[in-house]
């Protein structure tokens, strides 16, 4: 291979890292959000969170989350971290499942009977707040929420 030849190989190697380093499709996926989930009515059943990057699914379909967990309820506060994530927006949806249904449970009139709460902790109106009203920004290594749980029986 000619020198010439070469240093165009070397050069378009070199573009090509450059694009994909600088691209957002690449961006970095290492901080981490951890949310600790206060106010927990008992210590039955398990708390489920979903953290959503974008309004599509916020607050109710868990399917359009791009992390969940549940995790038992073995003490008055619970801790999660959600790790592998880029730099930007997102909010978190939780429900005290105190039945482990997976479900959100409600009554007859569709008023929830299980605890439930958002980043940020929006005052709860008539539903559940929108995805920019409970969205918190994650940049930088780690970062750190309290929810605190909303009982309405």
């Amino acid at each position: 291979m000619s020198l010439s030849k070469l240093f165009i190989s070397t050069m378009t190697l070199t573009a090509i890292a450059a694009a994909t380093v600088s691209s957002p499709a690449y961006a970095s996926r290492n901080s981490q959000l951890t949310v600790q989930v206060t106010g927990l009515r008992d210590q039955r059943g398990q708390v489920c969170l979903s953290l959503f990057a974008n309004p599509d699914g916020f607050p109710g379909d868990g399917s359009k989350a791009v992390q969940s967990r549940c995790v038992p309820i073995t003490t008055s506060t619970v801790s999660v971290t959600f790790e592998q994530l880029s730099p930007g927006s997102y909010a978190v949806a939780i429900l005290h499942d105190a039945n482990r249904d997976a479900q959100a449970n409600r009554n007859f009139l569709g008023i929830p009977i299980e605890g439930f709460g958002f980043s940020r902790n929006p005052t709860i109106r008539m539903g559940p707040p929108g995805f920019e009203e409970a969205a918190v920004q994650v940049s930088g290594s780690a970062a750190n929420i309290q929810i605190r749980m909303n009982y309405l029986r």
